[in-house]
């Protein structure tokens, strides 16, 4: 697990802003249940854990900013 700042990179940055959004908008349309809220606890239990705490203990170039 880590701990501290996350490693940024300009790549995955536009690139979870671009094609990422067209994905999910296709996926929300033909999935029911996809992006609502709880679903990863649902589906993959072991990951959305991993997730939380990843989540909690990293923090991104940007938060220092904020």
């Amino acid at each position: 697990m880590k701990f501290g700042m996350r490693t940024p990179s300009i790549r995955r940055s536009i690139g979870a802003r671009t094609t990422g959004r067209a994905k999910r908008a296709v996926k929300k349309a033909l999935i029911p249940g996809y992006g609502k809220k709880g679903m990863g606890w649902i589906r993959n239990p072991k990951k959305a854990l991993y997730n939380k705490v990843y989540r909690k203990t990293t923090f991104s170039i940007g938060d220092l900013f904020r």
